[in-house]
């Protein structure tokens, strides 16, 4: 381990000391703050995988119906009776403070209906293309949740890397610098003071004689 290029003085030793007690310190917190990101990490990454189980099995249904719908519809027929949207909503987004980390909140209000739920007349339509949009509209709250749950995880999942990084740099890196440095300016004041205690120890001798 490479030793900080220091002077060997007292000063330097009082002043490398306070700051290994500093860098302890420091070290203690991210290891909390990286234990704590995962436990949370793990939580939402469970709520993840949850909802993304669901949402893909409400999208198969509704891709299964909207298949059955083409086959006994034409292309033209499917385009214009989908042409209008059958749920109108709105979308409010804020930060959430995890951590220090600055995650998106998604607010999904579905606003009234001014028309009724299907956007099309039935006939002409079949009831196959009914439960495709039933289901679609079902499913898109979940979406939007699970957008802001996924975007949490990768936000979380950074974090998490780059604490990593630093608690890593000050357990490998720093702090046995910091004490290595300690040790050898501890060890260099204490030579020097016997070599100082030996000459005067032979002043000593050289004036009483």
């Amino acid at each position: 381990m490479a030793l900080l290029r220091v002077n060997p003085t007292r000063m330097e030793l009082t002043r490398l000391k306070k700051r290994l007690k500093v860098a302890a310190r420091g070290h203690k917190l991210l290891k909390d703050k990286r234990d704590e990101m995962i436990r949370q990490f793990m939580q939402i990454i469970k709520l993840n995988r949850k909802l993304r189980m669901q949402v893909e099995d409400e999208l198969k249904d509704a891709q299964r119906e909207f298949t059955m719908a083409s086959m006994s519809m034409t292309s033209p027929a499917v385009e214009e009776a989908l042409m209008s949207p059958s749920v109108r909503f709105e979308c409010k987004t804020s930060l959430q403070n995890i951590m220090s980390v600055m995650v998106p909140r998604i607010e999904f209000t579905e606003l009234p209906r001014d028309m009724r739920y299907f956007p099309y007349g039935f006939l002409g339509t079949s009831g196959s293309l009914d439960s495709s949009v039933k289901k679609l509209a079902g499913v898109l709250a979940k979406m939007i949740k699970l957008a802001e749950v996924e975007k949490s995880c990768n936000m979380l999942a950074d974090e998490i890397e780059k604490t990593r990084r630093r608690v890593n740099a000050l357990e490998y890196v720093l702090l046995p610098q910091l004490e290595e440095t300690i040790k050898y300016i501890t060890m260099k004041l204490d030579e020097n003071e016997r070599g100082n205690l030996t000459r005067l120890m032979k002043m000593k001798d050289l004036l009483e004689m």
